[in-house]
């Protein structure tokens, strides 16, 4: 069986596979050790789970900590779904040595059948994988590994907000991140219709929430804003077309918009946001669950997202000069 349809439910629906290693970060027996320079972050710039871990990277400064792998946007064409290393010189990874992902994935677990996904923290010392867990890897950066931020780094996961950040940050996966590749690789009308529905209901519920607060929690940028950005800048140059997510784009919310320009011109943010790879993939490289002949090989030359640069001034809504100062 092919790995994109193990990830189709009989009704057409997309189920994500789940996570296979996912041995916490931290201090205690059987946890994996927080030491400076044996640890890579693999990833691709097109991959939002693996953009939030790039972000919150950048921001912590934890960047001469955590060494990054970048794999090309476009999917290698191979009988499995992969990613490829060629930006780097010889086309492999200069630290690890491999050409595709799925090498270090099998040299870590040889019957490994799943997709081999990013983000993808590697052991440099025992060259093995160990933690792929998308969901909760930002959440390790924002705490265990606080031994090694730069100074004056933000707290993006206080603890007296983390219950109500993983409140909203189940609901946002489920319907926004998540949602809109519901919408994208659903396989039957009514299934597609029930994610694209959910998606756009949960966008309107944050377009409110939004209008009256800078950030989701208030003044400052918490790990949830990290997780709604990923979804949000991918939006107008990829889901809104490529997925079918088209009532309407996110320029088209007021408060979303601001939102989005102010995440945008902030540090780890937008200078780690790269639309010429999102495009790239989105419209010209194969998906888990796409048609390989649906490619047209058209790379389309809009939208302007010049309007990021524009102010967006939200900074009246917090009467703070610093998006984070630590709560």
């Amino acid at each position: 069986m092919s790995q994109h349809i193990q990830e189709i439910a009989a009704d057409g629906s997309f189920k994500r596979q789940t996570n296979r290693f996912t041995i916490p970060f931290g201090t205690n027996p059987g946890e994996l050790p927080i030491e400076a320079g044996r640890y890579r972050l693999l990833w691709s710039a097109v991959c939002p789970w693996a953009h939030r871990s790039v972000i919150v990277r950048r921001v912590l400064g934890l960047e001469n900590i955590i060494s990054l792998g970048t794999a090309s946007p476009m999917r290698p064409k191979l009988p499995h779904v992969d990613w490829e290393f060629s930006l780097d010189p010889d086309g492999v990874d200069p630290v690890l040595g491999i050409r595709y992902l799925s090498e270090i994935y099998k040299k870590t677990e040889a019957n490994y059948s799943g997709r081999p996904t990013v983000p993808v923290i590697v052991d440099v010392v025992e060259q093995k994988v160990v933690n792929n867990d998308y969901f909760k890897l930002t959440n390790y950066l924002e705490t265990v590994w606080s031994p090694f931020y730069k100074e004056n780094a933000p707290s993006l996961y206080p603890e007296s907000l983390r219950q109500e950040i993983d409140r909203l940050n189940d609901t946002i996966f489920h319907d926004v991140n998540n949602g809109v590749y519901k919408c994208g690789f659903a396989r039957s009308q009514e299934v597609y219709e029930l994610a694209y529905d959910k998606l756009f209901a949960r966008l309107d519920e944050l377009e409110g929430r939004l209008a009256n607060q800078r950030f989701l929690f208030g003044d400052y940028i918490t790990d949830s804003d990290v997780r709604l950005y990923a979804t949000l800048i991918r939006f107008d140059v990829a889901y809104y077309s490529a997925f079918k997510a088209n009532r309407n784009r996110i320029v088209d919310f007021p408060n979303l918009w601001g939102y989005l320009k102010d995440l945008y011109q902030t540090t780890g943010f937008g200078d780690t946001t790269d639309f010429d790879a999102i495009k790239k993939h989105y419209h010209l490289s194969h998906h888990i669950a796409a048609d390989d002949q649906k490619g047209q090989n058209i790379l389309p030359k809009g939208p302007d997202m010049s309007g990021l640069h524009s102010p967006h001034n939200r900074e009246s809504l917090s009467h703070k000069e610093e998006k984070f100062l630590i709560h």
